[in-house]
């Protein structure tokens, strides 16, 4: 026999049949949910970074303090990647007698790759926020300038005047009013210009000991990228560093990790209903194919045929309906990014080919695992069923094949979470809800079987059929709830993400810094605040200095040689800062928070830099500060919160042990663009301070956090349409038995309504279980992903048990209403007649 071709003819013969509907549509609307998500999720990850990669102007950059060899510019063109170079260094600009220590950069060609360089229209002396802005056609000219509004200001220059570069001089053409790749840590604070690559060496600037960044910019496909990025890895000295966005801005990487964590648990609620859905409609195959096995094996056909047969038949099954789903997946990202087109200010990219390949998988391993146990099961049906048809299945080996379904499903919400710890949450929480739902499912049961001797007519029948079917109305009730309780959990981390985004960037979140405020400059400054009706920013106290020892072991950059990231910070000076209190954005994760008033040499350190330069609790640190050394243990670490803008230090100790060492002060304020004037008049008056003006990367950063929210919102909905594939197999899965409880019921003289009232009164009470389960794991299950995994401050909802109720109830009422209407207007005779 055959197996392969007997098991494609059952398929053909079942499918035209009709048999298939109910499984085949539950496939093709998980798979195509799942690869709807997977595609839209890949194109809108893809877009963020790509946005996001507009705050460095590339996206990679190769940096380093010596000349870049030509091999990785080489390497990048090979691959068809775009490249273009900036040389940055610090210089004087000379205006007749002022003088302006200025950031200069040198740029080629092609700069940026990413974003533009915005240019205001000077007609007049207008302030740059006031000024026609304009994107740039290309980069300077040789023999020209472009500077920015501080350089503008205090040099009193205006379009067309002549500024001494080194040895060299250039004609002012254009004022800068942003560019893609200023406010990238505090490297870029003061004033600053650009000119043409061809002028860097006729200003005579770059000598034997200066101070020079060279940069190399590289954009292009995600993947060639990255293919360069492993290449140059082992290429790099230790004077040369990779850098994306994510190495970048913390608040950056913050930002899109959680927008990518959230499109994963997006992809995960479309796999619950999946599994939900595949579970109800291959339950409903295998009560409509017991006959046909029984027959097979009065015939002679035996367990071991009977199971290759239908191995054969849903591997087939699978491959086909995940296919379509992939393809109507595909489709339906499509006529998205064609909608969206006019909502997002970004062009997607082209998405590609992993979430088809992922879709496939899902595909196949749900059906399989959730269509292993019937299969067990059918190959094991009497051959006496054909005489008596009350011989029913074996459930010898359900528990162990449903076991297999979770355990599958398991694995992909792993697998689908990128995050082991996502998805262990995920797993938990689903199995737990399982447990638990099936329980007091059972006892809720019982319990409301016991009262519908109290009920009405509709009620008690309700009542009645519930408990009769008690098995089935559990295992209904719990894959609607678990259904609902993913659209709830997505629903509330949703609200959750996009409010604290919001709440950490807030309209008024600070957009300037103020750096090297002397301590004598206090009180005048706090003056001038209230003279002009700003509210005064609170100063933060900075010293510097350098880690020389970590437990009483000198400490070198040549420790940290395998990590460049490391060895950075140990070259470089800390800020420390005291303070008595702990600040609102920020969270001890491990130890303890000093008391007040305490004198004990101990600090407090950011996670992640401590996880940096490898020291833990208990550790002591010992710094160099202007010659002397100051020696603390560490006491706590902590979590900052980078999305808030404010002043923050990686490294805090308590008052009273570093006043004695030499201090500047630091604060962080908002101005309102109408403004701007105010901060002019600040530079004046403060001609030491300075002004790091932030509003640039802060307008981008909320920018990219409206689209992702867009972006949240239509994941959402697509997820959702996938729920509708749980209520209609939940409902087809006791189809057969109602077309011939209604039979009966009306040839012994029930009339339609009456039966629709009942069938009603069972709807509403499914469907109120499964929203009161779905209210309960989503609140606990939005509480643990939201507060252990993407770090959100959760909040107990109580509108949730109301809603979810409410959709419970509503949602299977009315597709069991219109689901079952086949039921009703079948005649009672032709009924009767199949039976019999």
């Amino acid at each position: 026999m055959n197996h392969f071709k007997l098991s494609l003819r059952m398929l053909h013969r079942d499918w035209r049949a009709g048999e298939l509907n109910v499984l085949l549509l539950a496939l093709i609307i998980a798979v195509s949910g799942i690869a709807t998500v997977g595609f839209f999720a890949d194109r809108v990850e893809s877009a963020l970074a790509r946005e996001s990669n507009q705050l460095l102007g590339a996206d990679l950059l190769v940096i380093s303090s010596q000349p870049l060899p030509e091999q990785y510019a080489g390497e990048a063109r090979r691959l068809g990647l775009s490249v273009s170079s900036l040389t940055k260094l610090a210089s004087m600009l000379s205006h007749e007698d002022s003088n302006l220590l200025t950031e200069i950069k040198s740029v080629t060609e092609g700069y940026p790759l990413r974003g533009r360089v915005h240019l205001a229209n000077q007609s007049s002396q207008a302030s740059a926020a006031q000024a026609e802005i304009r994107a740039a056609d290309g980069i300077p000219q040789p023999g020209t300038i472009w500077v920015d509004e501080k350089a503008m200001t205090r040099l009193d220059l205006k379009m067309g005047d002549v500024v001494d570069v080194g040895i060299t001089q250039l004609t002012v053409t254009e004022l800068v009013v942003r560019e893609p790749d200023h406010s990238v840590g505090f490297i870029n604070m003061g004033p600053r210009a650009i000119i043409n690559a061809a002028d860097l060496e006729k200003t005579g600037l770059i000598q034997e000991g200066s101070r020079v960044s060279y940069q190399l910019l590289i954009a292009g496909e995600p993947h060639v990228v990255q293919q360069f990025r492993d290449w140059a890895k082992p290429q790099l000295t230790k004077a040369q560093r990779l850098e994306g966005i994510r190495d970048a801005r913390p608040e950056i990487k913050a930002a899109l990790e959680r927008s990518e964590k959230f499109l994963s648990l997006a992809a995960l609620a479309s796999v619950v209903l999946a599994a939900a859905a595949i579970a109800l409609a291959v339950r409903r195959f295998t009560q409509r194919h017991l006959d046909g096995c029984a027959v097979m094996r009065s015939l002679g056909a035996s367990q071991r045929q009977l199971f290759y047969l239908y191995v054969y038949y849903f591997v087939a099954l699978g491959v086909i309906a995940s296919s379509i789903g992939c393809l109507l997946g595909f489709a339906a990202q499509q006529i998205l990014t064609h909608w969206l087109t006019g909502l997002v200010e970004t062009e997607l990219p082209w998405p590609n080919w992993l979430p088809a390949v992922q879709g496939l998988l899902v595909g196949m391993v749900l059906l399989l695992g959730f269509a292993l146990p019937p299969v067990l099961n059918l190959r094991s049906v009497p051959a006496l069923r054909v005489l008596r048809r009350d011989i029913g299945l074996s459930n010898a080996h359900s528990i162990a094949g449903y076991l297999l379904g979770l355990a599958a499903l398991s694995l992909l919400f792993i697998w689908k979470a990128q995050d082991l710890k996502l998805g262990l949450y995920i797993v938990t929480g689903f199995i737990s809800a399982i447990a638990i739902f099936g329980g007091l499912g059972w006892l809720l049961i019982r319990l409301l079987s016991s009262l519908r001797h109290q009920a009405g007519g509709a009620w008690r029948y309700g009542l009645a059929s519930i408990r009769r079917r008690a098995v089935s109305s559990v295992l209904q009730a719990v894959a609607l709830g678990l259904g609902l309780m993913a659209l709830l959990v997505l629903t509330l981390i949703q609200d959750d993400l996009i409010d604290d985004w919001h709440t950490s960037l807030p309209p008024d979140a600070p957009n300037h810094f103020l750096v090297n405020i002397q301590a004598d400059q206090l009180e005048p400054l706090q003056e001038f605040f209230q003279q002009h009706e700003l509210e005064p920013p609170r100063m933060y106290p900075m010293v510097r200095g350098r880690l020389i020892k970590i437990n009483g072991k000198e400490v070198s950059a040549e420790d940290y040689a395998d990590d460049l990231h490391a060895e950075r910070h140990i070259r470089r000076e800390f800020n420390l800062t005291w303070a008595d209190e702990l600040g609102t954005d920020n969270e001890v994760v491990q130890g303890a928070w000093w008391a007040a008033g305490t004198q004990k040499a101990e600090l407090s350190i950011e996670e992640g830099i401590a996880k940096t330069i490898r020291v833990k609790l208990g550790d002591e640190l010992t710094y160099d500060i202007a010659g002397s050394h100051f020696s603390a243990k560490i006491t706590s670490m902590r979590k900052i919160d980078w999305d808030t803008f404010r002043v923050n230090f990686f490294v805090v100790v308590p008052p009273g042990l570093l006043e004695n060492y030499p201090a500047s002060y630091i604060t962080s304020f908002y101005v309102p663009p109408t403004e701007i004037h105010r901060v002019h008049e600040l530079v004046k008056a403060f001609p030491n301070i300075l002004v790091v003006d932030v509003a640039t990367v802060i307008n981008q950063v909320q920018q990219m956090i409206q689209q992702v929210s867009q972006a949240i919102e239509f994941v959402f909905v697509f997820t959702l349409l996938a729920g509708f594939a749980v209520l209609y197999a939940a409902i087809a899965a006791t189809q057969d038995e109602r077309i011939y409880e209604a039979a009966i019921f009306r040839a012994l003289g029930a009339r339609r309504e009456q039966l629709s009232r009942a069938w009603a009164a069972e709807f509403a009470i499914l469907g109120g279980l499964s929203g009161l389960f779905a209210s309960a794991g989503a609140s606990a299950l939005g509480y643990v992903i939201g507060k252990h995994v993407l770090h959100l401050n959760y909040t107990f909802n109580p509108w949730i048990w109301v809603v979810g109720v409410s959709i419970g109830v509503a949602g299977v009422l009315i597709a069991g209403l219109l689901g079952t209407r086949s039921a009703l207007s079948s005649p009672p005779l032709l009924t009767l007649r199949k039976i019999g």
